[in-house]
């Protein structure tokens, strides 16, 4: 009776720790504002395409960029059974501008805390930083995983495309709000960095002498990285040489990276966005 017993609590135990490992498909994708000016790669032609690769990819979080309000009601009406979402418009911190917007899985996951603050001097304040050209914010979530009370944290930014300056201390911003938001709780950052491996913001960001450094999931993959190196496309079929700027990061746990991808699929030679989308699927 006692061997069964043990054996029992043994299994239980197992179950429990493959399940407390699930596996979860992290995506950013910056889907590229709507403007009429795309001509036959505007948000109408694209969006149809944009939603399918969340359903068909089972994402279970995706950090978006360049979201305007009327996208994200678009992809909610695509995907109406599936997703919730959380953000604020850069311009106002209601609807106005782009959204750092964070869909997810929401018969997965429960949304516990949620806030966006501004990549400037002023972080709480709607405003521009340092020497960027429009306002930049990073939206973050606090999350319960429903399968087993799991609890994380998932940041989604969009760095300045112009300002230097500003994506350097944006990477100094990101890790100490990281650190004073999210404390010692597993972390998922998804961006778009507009910053290259080796350029100094994602080098401030990596930087293992910093105990507060984030993981590139990329360099953490079991399996080697799938699809182009590169994630901006300006919509060309041709891959863009060294354009890796959207990025999946973690901290705070013993995260296992078994796949990362960058997602290139067209339909009739033509993207869903203006960026590849990036996956990771990460087990904590």
């Amino acid at each position: 009776m006692k061997k069964i017993l043990f054996f029992a609590i043994l299994s239980f135990s197992s179950v429990q720790a493959i399940f407390a490992q699930k596996d979860m498909n992290f995506m950013t994708y910056n889907i590229r504002l709507g403007i009429a000016s795309d001509g036959d790669n505007q948000w109408n032609n694209r969006k149809k395409n944009l939603a399918s690769i969340l359903n068909y990819f089972e994402a279970d979080i995706c950090g978006m960029q360049e979201a305007f309000y009327s996208q994200i009601q678009d992809l909610e009406s695509l995907l109406p059974e599936t997703y919730a979402w959380v953000g604020k418009g850069r311009d106002d911190g209601k609807e106005a501008g782009e959204f750092s917007c964070i869909f997810y899985r929401k018969d997965r996951y429960t949304m516990l805390q949620t806030n966006t603050f501004w990549l400037n001097q002023h972080p709480e304040t709607v405003g521009l930083g340092w020497e960027a050209k429009y306002n930049r914010i990073v939206t973050y979530a606090k999350f319960e995983r429903v399968a087993d009370k799991k609890i994380f944290f998932v940041f989604n930014t969009h760095f300045d495309h112009e300002a230097v300056v500003a994506r350097r201390e944006s990477a100094k911003l990101l890790l100490s709000r990281i650190k004073e938001i999210a404390g010692n709780t597993p972390t998922i950052i998804t961006g778009d960095f507009n910053a290259t491996p080796s350029s100094e913001p994602i080098q401030i960001l990596t930087d293992m002498t910093n105990p507060d450094h984030l993981l590139d999931t990329e360099n953490l993959t079991l399996t080697p990285h799938f699809g182009p190196y590169s994630s901006f496309t300006g919509f060309q079929s041709k891959e863009q040489e060294g354009m890796r700027i959207d990025y999946i990061f973690v901290k705070n746990a013993d995260f296992k990276v078994k796949k990362h991808a960058t997602i290139s699929m067209s339909w009739n030679g033509r993207f869903a966005s203006d960026h590849h989308p990036v996956l990771a699927v990460i087990s904590f």
